[in-house]
């Protein structure tokens, strides 16, 4: 039986505990590892595993020995409660031995979990799953999860009042993150807001996600978009030191004011232009790039783009200047401009 759209989202954190079987598969082995912990965790519950209810088997373990499965699954646990087998990274070549132990399996009987990667719609794996009258099959996909599944994760994670704005937050960057930064990045909000009950907010998705090399350059772009020229020098020096190149810092200044000139431009003002920027900007960092771009303008604008092509190309040139004093200078001399 083939699991889809709403069924597919919640079946991991409610698995029929009837059933013998679920099939996970997917092209993003994360993405597929998640939601096989989810539901032997759902499953045999957080003691499961030191109470040794789980036996993993490993494809390749089980090709070689093909009785392994259903000895495994017949076995009994030393502890009571339910059990799980899982196989791990099958294929089709499996199909006829994990067949037989659906066929064979009866209620005492510990579940059967596969994870297998990308299978064709002919693969004989998939369809003994999706064939079978009580066994399931979990397609996993590489989109971004959806709001339910968002709304899940956040009530796993033990979040349950989440203002609008945080909550724009947070999809933005289950587009931006692989699966396993997102629910970590979960994880740290959780902790972030233990024993404050005050619903999340921009802020504290902001404090908790994860930072990348443009944020590190955030502080200095800001200075410049802000007229704050006084604070360029240290940051500059700050970045030098944390490996950042002249040239990067460019295209980070460059990729900055751009942002700021689309917002600039757009007919319906520049927080509709933020709005629909990709990636998202979200958060007090999209206020404070909308009050840059309506100071700013989108006539001024042009002219910084144009200052920070000329660097660029400087920069790539074969001109002995010591680079990052050359970057420095038209970070200055942006500032500057903005004062005007």
């Amino acid at each position: 039986m083939k699991l889809s759209g709403r069924d597919a989202a919640a079946y991991p954190a409610r698995p029929d505990p009837s059933s013998p079987g679920l099939l996970i598969y997917g092209a993003d082995a994360m993405r597929v590892a998640l939601k096989r912990q989810q539901v032997i965790a759902a499953l045999i519950g957080p003691k499961g595993e030191e109470e040794m209810r789980l036996t993993r088997l490993p494809a390749g373990e089980l090709r070689k020995d093909r009785a392994a499965l259903i000895d495994a699954v017949k076995a009994q646990g030393f502890f009571p409660g339910p059990r799980v087998v899982f196989v791990e990274e099958a294929g089709d070549g499996l199909a006829e031995t994990i067949g037989a132990a659906l066929q064979e399996w009866q209620p005492e009987d510990a579940r059967i979990i596969v994870t297998a990667g990308a299978l064709a719609a002919r693969s004989t794996l998939r369809k003994l799953f999706e064939t079978h009258p009580t066994a399931y099959s979990l397609p996993v996909y590489d989109n971004p999860p959806g709001r339910d599944e968002i709304e899940a994760e956040l009530a796993r994670a033990g979040l349950k009042q989440v203002d609008s704005a945080a909550m724009q937050d947070i999809v933005a960057l289950s587009r931006e993150l692989d699966p396993g930064d997102f629910r970590l990045t979960l994880e740290k909000l959780a902790l972030y807001k233990l024993g404050d009950a005050t619903p999340v907010g921009s802020e504290d998705v902001l404090a908790c996600a994860p930072s990348t090399i443009e944020a590190a350059m955030d502080d200095v772009l800001h200075c410049v978009a802000e007229a704050r020229e006084a604070e360029i020098g240290p940051l500059v020096r700050r970045l030098e030191g944390q490996g950042v190149q002249p040239v990067g810092l460019c295209i980070g200044a460059t990729r900055h004011f751009r942002a700021l000139h689309a917002a600039a431009s757009h007919p319906d003002g520049p927080a509709a232009g933020l709005a629909r920027m990709r990636p998202p900007v979200f958060g007090p960092r999209r206020e404070r790039m909308e009050r840059q771009a309506r100071k700013w303008g989108a006539a001024r604008l042009e002219r910084a783009l144009q200052m920070l092509v000329e660097t660029d190309l400087a920069l790539r040139s074969s001109a002995r200047a010591p680079q990052m004093a050359v970057i420095e200078r038209t970070l200055i001399r942006l500032a500057m401009m903005g004062r005007r």
